[in-house]
Order: C-alpha cells, then structure tokens, then sequence
C-alpha cells in the first residue's frame, strides 16, 4: 500500500515542505495539498519547492476543480513541473467545494469535470486537446510525459463516472462498509465501460491520529482533533441529500443518517481542529471515517482497506501531533501494513 500525506497550505510555505520532507524520509510515497486560493497560500507554488527538496514524492492537489482555473494552465503547470522534476505530479480533481463556495460560485457540475479530466490529462501528457472548437498541443513537451488524473466522489453518478474515465478514485473517509460499497460501484462502472478494474488506483483520504494507548481520555481527545472531517464531509453528503434524498436509496443512509442535525458551515474554520461547526459529527462517525487509536489499531484498519482494494491511504495530518504521527507511520506503521501486505 502506498501512503500520502495531505496538508492545508497555511503559512508559512516552509512548514508545509519540512512535513514532506519529513514524510518522504518516513517512507510516504504521495504529497497531497489543498486547492482553494481565497483559503490558502497558492498550491501550485509550493509544489515546486517541495519537489525541489525530495527526491521521490508524487505531489499534487486533493482536489484542484475546472472552475478556478482554465483547463490549459492546469495543464501547462503540471507539465511544467513535470518537465522540471520529472512526472512527479498527479492530478486530484473534483466539484470544487470550499475554492468555489467561498468566491460566491457554485460547484462545477461532473458534465464540466469530465470535459476538464480529458483535456488536462491530454494535454498534460502530450497529446492535442481541443477548446471548444480549437486544437491545442504543448510543442514543448516531452515525448514521456504523463499526467494522472483521479477524480474524487461520493455520489452513484460521480462513482460511475470516476470508473468510467478517471486514473484513480479519491474517497474522502475510511469507513469499511461505505469504502467497500463505493470501491464496487467505481469498479462495476469501469468493467461496463470495457476498462480493466484494476487499472483505477483507489486512495482513501481520512485523518489519522495515532494515540499512545486505548485510555478514553487519549481516545476523546484524538476524536476532538479529527471531527472537522465529518463536517468537511457533511458538504458533500448534504449536496447528495439535496440531489437525491433523505431515503431514496441511491446513497447509503450509513452516509447521510449523521447529518441530520447539522445547522450550517463556516468556511473560515474549514479543515481545522475545533471547527465549532462540527458539534453535531457523533463520536462514531470520527471512529468509523477517520483512523483513531494505537498504532496496531491503526494496522489492524489499513490491512482491512488493503483487503478492500485501496492502493493507497492518505493521512489528512491536521491536529496538534502532526510531527508525531508522521513520525509514527514511518515507524511502526507503514513497515507493519507493508510487512503484511
């Protein structure tokens, strides 16, 4: 199993390299940022200076959209660092939740994700694209670049979608049934579409905090830490409760049942420790979509979504141990879940 580290890229940009170079030297293969503009520093300048200072790291946005930036300078900067470090880029994209809400937009629909997926992966890779009615090629690119695309989602139509044309499919939580059911609706859609299955990597995204022992104080605590995920995600369960609703099926109610008391959300505490808007996320969603416990609980569930098809797990790293789980990965972990796989 591959591991990835996901951070936000608050200032300074110097302490989101050091943790790369950190997690790179414990034995993480991925590097995954953020991408809203109004929220954070600029991504796409910090990647360069992290693929500057490492020697390995894939690194790449958890999740760019095509609303924000036009779909050539998408392109263009990825090919560009590729050029510079060597296809060590990969592209995460979806809706555009938070770089999107915040600037008074809508989300992108998946009709314009999948129009942008074709074009960025072509043209990224050094093939010709075309515009809307003009053809464009990058005449500088080299004849081996590559750009992967994989696309985050949810929702029945976002999951046939990502099997039918993304390179690998993002799911933001580390819930077992839902991972299981989702990972099944991605690789039926592929094998429908006449795709090889395993040829969409499949990464869970989750927080992970890693607790000295199972006290329930050290437990309540790593819980505090991560219940801002089950609020990030309750944006995207909502939109699907509006889309679809509340018992129609079309969704797992192990998914949308949580959200039921949720009043709102705040943007300016979004991704964050202590987001006041998270009260409503019970301690068994953070126990069931993040990764919370000793090290060999930690073990115990990466070897169950290894058995579930994942390739890879990427550590949403924001808490007050940042330092010490990456630490902890490199360790105990990642040897162990490997050893075992």
């Amino acid at each position: 199993m591959d591991f990835g580290l996901v951070l936000q890229t608050d200032p300074p940009a110097s302490g989101v390299v050091e943790l790369m170079q950190r997690a790179e030297r414990n034995g993480f293969t991925h590097g995954w940022t953020f991408d809203s503009a109004v929220l954070w520093q600029e991504p796409f300048v910090i990647y360069s200076q992290i693929l500057s200072r490492t020697e390995r790291l894939i690194i790449g946005p958890m999740v760019t959209n095509p609303g924000t930036r036009t779909w050539e300078v998408t392109a263009s900067t990825f090919a560009t660092l590729n050029d510079m470090f060597g296809n060590r880029t990969i592209c995460g994209i979806g809706r555009g939740d938070s770089a999107m809400r915040v600037a008074g937009r809508t989300p992108n629909t998946l009709a314009r994700i999948s129009e942008a997926m074709k074009v960025i992966r072509a043209l990224g890779s050094g093939k010709e694209a075309d515009l809307g009615g003009t053809v464009i090629r990058f005449p500088w690119i080299k004849e081996d670049a590559e750009l992967p695309v994989w696309m985050a989602a949810y929702g029945p139509k976002a999951l046939k979608m990502t099997g039918e044309e993304a390179d690998g499919f993002i799911l933001q939580l580390a819930d077992l049934y839902l991972t299981e059911w989702m990972v099944k609706a991605v690789r039926d859609a592929a094998e429908a579409a006449g795709r090889d299955p395993s040829e969409v990597r499949i990464c869970v995204a989750a927080p992970a905090y890693v607790t000295a022992d199972d006290s329930p104080g050290a437990l309540a605590h790593a819980r505090d830490q991560c219940r801002w995920f089950g609020g990030m995600v309750g944006n995207h369960v909502a939109d699907l409760v509006s889309k679809y609703g509340e018992h129609s099926g079309a969704v797992p109610e192990e998914l949308t049942d949580y959200i039921k008391a949720r009043q709102g959300y705040d943007y300016s505490h979004h991704g964050r420790s202590g987001n006041p808007d998270t009260a409503f996320v019970p301690d068994e969603i953070v126990d069931r979509f993040c990764l919370i416990g000793t090290a060999e609980a930690h073990i115990e569930k990466l070897n169950a979504l290894r058995e579930l098809g994942v390739d890879q797990f990427a550590l949403y790293d924001m808490h007050d141990a940042k330092e010490a789980v990456i630490d902890a990965y490199g360790e105990t972990i990642i040897p162990a879940v490997n050893a075992a796989g």
